[in-house]
């Protein structure tokens, strides 16, 4: 486990509050021989025939790509997708896919991704690693909008990052800020300016269109831990980390699908991360061989009609909030689902807190944080944390939560990426790499037990 030891349990309040003070101021595609050795498989070797000529492609025919290359994977089962992957030589560039799907299952690497000396993250300027692998930058930069729209969920990713750089004990970087004011011209501005200043290593920036347009440069001079997923992969040696809807309705499909659902129902509302959140279901669901039936409005009075359909309906996906749970949940009861799987976004949590009234939406799972769901090492709890500090609070505990994590990944970035069994316990859940720069989240699982929120053991296989 990669975590940091000795932590003081409360210092960091203080350092945190007090260094807010301190705050101021297309990918590029790499080229190499491609070794495969066709495999025996024919769906292991439609799949290599596709990862042969992804470097090539760009855009919506990337994705497409990249979406057929999972479905195909998806129907293996998890002996068969081990062995394949195993059989894989070096080089071969299906093993980078095989090997995510491996890490989505829970199962482990038969070695690690291949990668170039790039994914070094600039670690050989500095100190040699500790035994668990720390070895963070020598100088670093965090590129946040302090000013703009955004600056006031900013400040809770601030304040969680300070968490983290405070508690640690050991050796720590300089640490500069720069305001990037929520805009691709103000994160690219900010970028440039950190680099020119000498900084080996760049947190954020935060927004979807500024990490888009950062990793639209192609290749980086200082690498990047990007704060956001952009509309195209990480350039070679960069990282990207988010809190997306698109990661939580990944998590619930990959959950669902682990308790053997085909037929999945939709319930969503109408606003924008609800929608993102049943298309990344949908489209990991028919991945792994399962399918959403029907994506039915919150409002729906009947859900009779979806229900009686041929083939049924095994399980049902909730992207609402919790007020609008507690209404849907005697519908389902209605039409038989109230015991099938249930899976909700941690949108769920919204509008709770009242037990007598909540009490209805227990035993559906929904994503949650390792801190919040139940404490990790090194931090104080969510409850009392959130009385001191402001941008711990409420929803904001996610972003101080997603913040702690940030640092935690850019000091163990090097062993992330060079070991195949190397994670982190992290603030928001288990962390690694995949073999594209993505940071893999295993979320934790909550359910709600007598109207409370709670841990949900076992939840997901990590």
């Amino acid at each position: 486990m990669n975590r940091s030891k000795n932590r003081p349990a409360f210092t960091w309040m203080f350092c945190a509050l007090a260094a807010t003070a301190l705050l101021g101021g297309c990918a590029s595609v790499e080229t190499r021989p491609v070794a495969t050795v066709a495999a025996s498989n024919p769906i292991v070797a439609q799949a290599q025939h596709l990862a042969k000529n992804h470097a090539a492609l760009s855009g919506a025919e990337r994705s497409e790509n990249e979406q057929q290359i999972e479905r195909l994977l998806a129907q293996l089962d998890d002996a068969t997708l081990s062995r394949e992957a195993s059989a894989l030589i070096e080089g071969d560039p299906l093993y980078n896919f095989a090997g995510r799907a491996l890490m989505k299952r829970g199962l482990p690497l038969p070695r690690p991704f291949d990668r170039t000396s790039d994914w070094s993250f600039h670690a050989a300027q500095r100190p040699p690693a500790e035994a668990d692998g720390y070895r963070p930058p020598m100088k670093l930069a965090v590129l946040l909008p302090s000013t703009g729209p955004a600056a006031v969920a900013a400040a809770s990713v601030r304040d969680g990052l300070l968490a983290a750089y405070y508690g640690e004990s050991r050796r720590r970087p300089e640490v500069h800020f720069y305001d990037t004011a929520g805009t691709p011209a103000g994160a690219l501005s900010a970028y440039d300016k950190a680099a020119a200043e000498g900084n080996d290593f760049v947190i954020g920036p935060l927004g979807r269109d500024e990490v888009s347009a950062l990793f639209g440069k192609g290749a980086l001079p200082v690498p990047v831990l990007a704060l956001n997923r952009g509309n195209t992969t990480p350039p070679s040696g960069n990282v990207s980390f988010s809190l997306t809807p698109e990661d939580e309705g990944t998590a619930a499909a990959d959950y669902l699908a682990e308790r053997k659902a085909k037929r999945v129902l939709a319930i969503a509302g109408d606003d924008d991360s609800q929608r993102r959140a049943v298309a990344a279901l949908k489209q990991r669901l028919a991945a792994r061989g399962a399918v959403v039936t029907d994506t039915v409005g919150e409002g729906t009075a009947d859900l009779g009609p979806f229900v009686a359909k041929e083939g049924g309906v095994d399980a049902v996906f909730l992207a609402v909030k919790g007020s609008v749970g507690r209404t849907l949940v005697p519908k389902l009861a209605l039409v038989g689902l109230a015991d099938k799987p249930r899976a909700a976004t941690s949108q769920l949590l919204l509008g709770t807190g009242k037990p007598e009234q909540d009490r209805v939406l227990d035993g559906i799972a929904f994503p949650s944080e390792s801190w919040i769901s139940g404490g990790i090492r090194g931090l104080p709890p969510a409850v009392g944390t959130a009385q001191q500090l402001p941008t711990a609070r409420g929803p904001a505990a996610r972003l101080f939560a997603f913040g702690y994590d940030a640092w935690q990944l850019s000091a163990y970035l090097e062993r992330l990426a060079g070991r195949s069994d190397a994670y982190v316990a992290g603030a928001t859940g288990v962390l690694r790499i995949d073999g594209f720069g993505n940071v893999l989240r295993t979320p934790a699982w909550s359910t709600f037990s007598s109207g409370v929120a709670v841990p949900l053991a076992d939840a997901s296989r990590r």
